[in-house]
C-alpha cells in the first residue's frame, strides 16, 4: 500500500496534522493527485541534498519533471467538468513551480517536498506502531533506512525467540535425560528383582516396579514426542529465519551496496556520491553478520543436543545439516561481498606514478577479524583475466599484467569508525604488459583491472575466506597526450556499463540522451556549472556532424562517432575537441563560465547573426571550432569613420590554455578598449570587472629588475590608438579591414604571447631583450619591439 493511502486511513486528528503539512507552497492537491509518480521518484528525491549547490542541476531535472507530469494531469482531465477546479489548481501549482522555484531555487522545493514526505511518513509509522503493526515503507526512500531497519528489528526478535526456545529445548532434554536415567535404574532393578527367589515382598516390589516401569515409559515416550516436535518447531522457526533473512540480505547487497557501487562508477563522471551512505551499509551488514552469527550458533548447539540425544525424526528427515549449510553459505556471501574498494584508484592510470587506494571489510569489525588483522595484496589484470577470474572465481598464481610497486598492506581496525580497512598510498605502476591490437584498436582502448586479494579466518579458524574485489576499469597510458582517448574510454564505460556485464563490455551505440546526460555531468563536475538545452543541442549537431538537425532524442551515437572518426574538415575527434574545451574552462576559466559570462557552445555563423543587429562594441566568447581548447572573441564593429554601411563581426584568432597562463581573459578583455558590451548588453566592466587582476606599484626584486606589464593589442586596430603608448611606438603596419563580403574577418591574434596579437613565429626575433641594457619596462607597450623587430611578412 502506497505511503499516500496509508496516510488517507489515518485517524482524524493525524489527518488534520497531515493536511496542515501542506500549503500553498506545495499543495495538497499536487500529493493526492500525483502520489504514484512521486513515490515512484523517492530514490531521485533522496539523492539530492538540497544544501549541496552542486545538486542544482539535478533538482532543475527532477523539478521540471514535476512540472510536467502537473501538466499532463491537469490536461487528462480538461474534458471531465466535475475536475474543472482540479484542473485549474494544477494549473496554478504548475504555473508557481516554474516561476518561483524552477529557474530561481529548485532545490528549495526539493527540501519542502521532503520535508512534507518526511513528516507525512512519521505520523504514518507512529500510528501503525500504536496497533502495533509492522511498518512497511514501499517505494518510500525519504527514509531509506525504516524498511531495512524494521526487518532487522524482527530478525533480531526471532533471534531471541529462537534462543529462547532453544533454552527450553536445553532444559526439556536434560529432564528427558533424567526421566531415561531414573527408567534406566528401574530397569536395572527390576531385572535384578526378577533373578531373585520368587518370594511374596519380591513379588510386590516386582509389581511395584513394573507399575513404575510402566509409568515412566509413557511419561518418556510423551517426552520423547515433545522434543522431537519441539526440535522440529525451532527448526522451522530457523528456516524461517534463514529465509528471511536471505532476502534482507539479497535487499541490502544486490540493491543498496550495488546501487552505492554503482553512483560511485558515476561518480567518475562526476556524478552526485554520498560517500557516508557506506557507513549506513555498513551498520545493515553488521547486524545482518550478528544475526546470521547467532542463528549458526544456535543451530550447531541444536545439531550437539540432537547427538547428545539420538532421535530421529519422522521420516527420518533432518533438517539441520541443511540449515547449517545455508546459513554458513550466507554468511560466506556477506563476508565475500563486502570485501569492497571504497576509495578506487585512478581510472586513467599512468605509469612510474604514485597513486592510492583503500579497501576496506564491512564485517571485519563485528567478526574480530581484527584480531588476526590479513593482509591484502594488489595486482592489475587484463579484461580477459578479469573475465577468467569471474568463471573460475579464482586466479592462477602469478598470473597479472603487470608489476605494481608497494602491493601489499595489512587492514587495521580504527576503534572510533568501527572500520576495517587497508590504505594503500604508495602504489606505483612500474611495468605493463599489453595485450595484442586488433583493427583500429589503441593502447587508450585498453582496459585492465586492479585486483585486491585477501585471506582470513573466524571464528577461532573454524572458517576460513579468500576474498577479491575488482577495481574500476582502468585505461593505462605512458605519456599524459594519451589522456583525452584514455578519458573517453573510462567515460563511456562509466556510463554506459550494464549490471552483471562481461568484463569489460559496453554498447557500441548509445541513445543521445544519455550521452548528453554523461557529457553534462563530467562538464559540470569540472567547471562548476552544468550544459544547458542550447549547450547540448550544440554538441549534439557536433558530434553527428548534422547542425541542421532540430531533435537528436531518438538518435544513437557510436562510439567511433564519439571518439575514433575526426569532426569534418578537421583532425580531430568530437570528444577531442569537447575534452580540450572542458580542460580550457576548468583551468583558466571557470569563473565567468560559471556567473554565465562565456557562452562558449556557439557556431562561428549563429555568432555573427546573434552580433549583426548589436551596436559597436558588443561582443560574445565562443569555443573555437577549429583550434583545441581555443576560446575566440567574436565583436560587433562599425566604423564611423566611412560612409556607408561599415558593420561587421570580427573574431579574434583563438586563445588557448598557454595564452591565459601569460594574460588571464578578463585582463584580455579590458586590455581590448573597443570591446564595450558583452552580449546582449550588458557592460563589460560589469561581466569582467571583478576579475581584473589589480595592478599595483611595482616593486623592485632583490636583484634590481622590475616586472614588465603584458598588455594584449591588436596591431592596426581602430581605437588600439587609445592605449597608453610608448612614445616612439610606430604607425601600425596592416591596414583596417575593410568587412562586408564573405565570412566574418578573422583578426590574427598571438595567444602564445598575449603581448600583441598579430601573428609571428619564435624563430623570426633576435634575441634582443638579452642585448638591451637593464631598464624598467614596467610601461613598455612590447608590441613596440615586435614593430620594429619584425621580419616581413
Amino acid at each position: 500500500m502506497s505511503l499516500w493511502n496509508r496516510a488517507q486511513q489515518l485517524p482524524p486528528d493525524a489527518l488534520r496534522q497531515v493536511q496542515n503539512v501542506y500549503g500553498d507552497q506545495f499543495p495538497i492537491e499536487v500529493r493526492h493527485y500525483l502520489a504514484g509518480w512521486i513515490e515512484d521518484k523517492m530514490q531521485q528525491w533522496n539523492d539530492i541534498d538540497p544544501e549541496n549547490v552542486a545538486h542544482s542541476q539535478f533538482a532543475h531535472s527532477l523539478v521540471s519533471q514535476l512540472i510536467q507530469e502537473m501538466e499532463n494531469k491537469a490536461l487528462s482531465y480538461s474534458s471531465n467538468e466535475d475536475l474543472f477546479l482540479v484542473r485549474i489548481r494544477l494549473d496554478e501549482a504548475a504555473n508557481l513551480f516554474k516561476t518561483r522555484y524552477l529557474n530561481n531555487n529548485p532545490l528549495a522545493l526539493v527540501s519542502i517536498i521532503r520535508e512534507c514526505l518526511k513528516t507525512e511518513l512519521h505520523l504514518v509509522q507512529q500510528h501503525e506502531n500504536m496497533l502495533g503493526g509492522v511498518t512497511h515503507v514501499t517505494n518510500m526512500v525519504v527514509e531509506p533506512c525504516a524498511e531495512i531497519v524494521s526487518e532487522l528489528e524482527i530478525l533480531h526478535r526471532c533471534t531471541r525467540e529462537t534462543a529462547d526456545e532453544l533454552r527450553h529445548l536445553e532444559q526439556e532434554q536434560e529432564s528427558f535425560a533424567l526421566q531415561y536415567h531414573d527408567c534406566a535404574k528401574i530397569n536395572a532393578h527390576l531385572s535384578h528383582i526378577q533373578g531373585q527367589e520368587r518370594t511374596a515382598q519380591n513379588r510386590e516390589m516386582e509389581q511395584n516396579l513394573r507399575r513404575r516401569k510402566e509409568i515412566g515409559e509413557q511419561q518418556l515416550a510423551q517426552k520423547v514426542s515433545g522434543l522431537l516436535q519441539r526440535r522440529m518447531d525451532l527448526a522451522e522457526k530457523h528456516k524461517a529465519t534463514i529465509d528471511r533473512l536471505n532476502s534482507l540480505q539479497q535487499r541490502i547487497l544486490d540493491e543498496e551496496l550495488i546501487n552505492w557501487k554503482r553512483e560511485q562508477q558515476m561518480a567518475g563522471n562526476g556524478k552526485p556520491f554520498t560517500q557516508n551512505k557506506l557507513d549506513q551499509i555498513q551498520e545493515w551488514c553488521e547486524a545482518l553478520a550478528e544475526i546470521i552469527w547467532l542463528n549458526r550458533h544456535q543451530i550447531k548447539e541444536c545439531e550437539r543436543h540432537q547427538t547428545k540425544i539420538p532421535i530421529a525424526p519422522p521420516g527420518g528427515v533432518d533438517m539441520l545439516p541443511t540449515l547449517n549449510s545455508h546459513i554458513t553459505r550466507l554468511l560466506s556471501s556477506l563476508v565475500t561481498s563486502t570485501f569492497i574498494i571504497e576509495k578506487q584508484p585512478p581510472q586513467v592510470m599512468k605509469t612510474n606514478t604514485r597513486f592510492t587506494a583503500t579497501v576496506r571489510l564491512l564485517v571485519g569489525g563485528k567478526l574480530n577479524v581484527n584480531m588476526t588483522p590479513p593482509q591484502v595484496r594488489v595486482s592489475i589484470i587484463s579484461e580477459a583475466q578479469a573475465n577468467a577470474l569471474l568463471k573460475n572465481d579464482q586466479m592462477n598464481k602469478g598470473e597479472q599484467s603487470g608489476e605494481i610497486l608497494n602491493n601489499t598492506g595489512t587492514m587495521e581496525y580504527h576503534q572510533g569508525t568501527r572500520q576495517l580497512s587497508v590504505n594503500f598510498r604508495n602504489m606505483q605502476l612500474r611495468k605493463i604488459k599489453r595485450a595484442e591490437k586488433k583493427g583500429t584498436e589503441s593502447v587508450m582502448d585498453e582496459k585492465f583491472s586492479l585486483l585486491f586479494q585477501s585471506q582470513f579466518s573466524v571464528g577461532g579458524g573454524e572458517l576460513v575466506f579468500q576474498v577479491w574485489t575488482l577495481s574500476l576499469p582502468v585505461v593505462v597510458i605512458v605519456h599524459g597526450n594519451q589522456e583525452p582517448h584514455a578519458w573517453a574510454t573510462v567515460s563511456w564505460d562509466n556510463a554506459f556499463a550494464e549490471q552483471g556485464r562481461i568484463p569489460f563490455t559496453v554498447p557500441e551505440k548509445v541513445p543521445w540522451p544519455q550521452i548528453a546526460d554523461m557529457l553534462d555531468s563530467k562538464f559540470k563536475s569540472a567547471t562548476g556549472r552544468g550544459l544547458t538545452d542550447d549547450n547540448l543541442k550544440f554538441l549534439a549537431g557536433k558530434a553527428f556532424r548534422s547542425p541542421q538537425v532540430q531533435d537528436f532524442n531518438n538518435m544513437y551515437l557510436s562510439w567511433s562517432q564519439f571518439c575514433k572518426e575526426p569532426l569534418t574538415e578537421r583532425n580531430f575527434t568530437f570528444w577531442e575537441w569537447f575534452f580540450a574545451v572542458m580542460k580550457v574552462t576548468r583551468e583558466h576559466l571557470r569563473q565567468p563560465w560559471n556567473d554565465g559570462s562565456i557562452m562558449g557552445f556557439v557556431g562561428r555563423r549563429q555568432a555573427e547573426e546573434m552580433l549583426k543587429n548589436s551596436k559597436s562594441g558588443t561582443f560574445l566568447l565562443r569555443f573555437s571550432d577549429s583550434e583545441l581548447g581555443g576560446v575566440t572573441i567574436a565583436w560587433m564593429y562599425e566604423d564611423t569613420t566611412k560612409a556607408g554601411d561599415q558593420r561587421d563581426v570580427f573574431m579574434l584568432q583563438p586563445f588557448t590554455s598557454k595564452a591565459f597562463a601569460i594574460r588571464p581573459l578578463a585582463d584580455v578583455i579590458a586590455d581590448l578598449k573597443y570591446l564595450l558590451f558583452l552580449y546582449p548588453n550588458i557592460p563589460k566592466e560589469q561581466a569582467f570587472g571583478k576579475y581584473y587582476t589589480p595592478i599595483g606599484e611595482q616593486q623592485p626584486s632583490i636583484n634590481g629588475y622590475v616586472k614588465p606589464h603584458l598588455i594584449t593589442h591588436v596591431p592596426g586596430w581602430p581605437g588600439a590608438r587609445s592605449m597608453d603608448s610608448y612614445p616612439n611606438t610606430p604607425q601600425p603596419m596592416y591596414p583596417m579591414h575593410d568587412g562586408g563580403m564573405g565570412d566574418p574577418p578573422s583578426v590574427s591574434s598571438n595567444p602564445s604571447d598575449c603581448v600583441s596579437t598579430m601573428p609571428y613565429n619564435d624563430t623570426d626575433y633576435p634575441d634582443i631583450l638579452d642585448n638591451l641594457p637593464d631598464t624598467d619596462f614596467t610601461d613598455i607597450n612590447l608590441d613596440f619591439l615586435q614593430t620594429n623587430f619584425m621580419k616581413p611578412q
